[in-house]
């Protein structure tokens, strides 16, 4: 078992920030899907967008808000 077991998790929102943070995010993620209704053949740009907040919607909630992956280090 892990030494840091007993240990609360250090970096937990509160149901605020939670919803908050969640609103965000799915509001990028709509508008990467809204950004779809633009796209033609003639027109790439919609797409690029899509990829853009798309990307941003999934990246920023791992990479920024998450925790990190280091369970050795103290």
């Amino acid at each position: 078992m892990s030494q840091n077991a007993s240990k609360p998790i250090e970096k937990e929102n509160n149901l605020g920030q939670s919803i908050l943070i969640f609103a965000v995010m799915m509001v990028l993620f709509l508008g990467a899907m809204y950004s779809l209704s633009f796209l033609t053949l003639s027109n790439p740009w919609p797409m690029a967008i899509c990829l853009g907040l798309f990307g941003l919607a999934f990246w920023i909630p791992q990479t920024i808000l998450g925790r990190s992956n280091s369970a050795g280090e103290s």
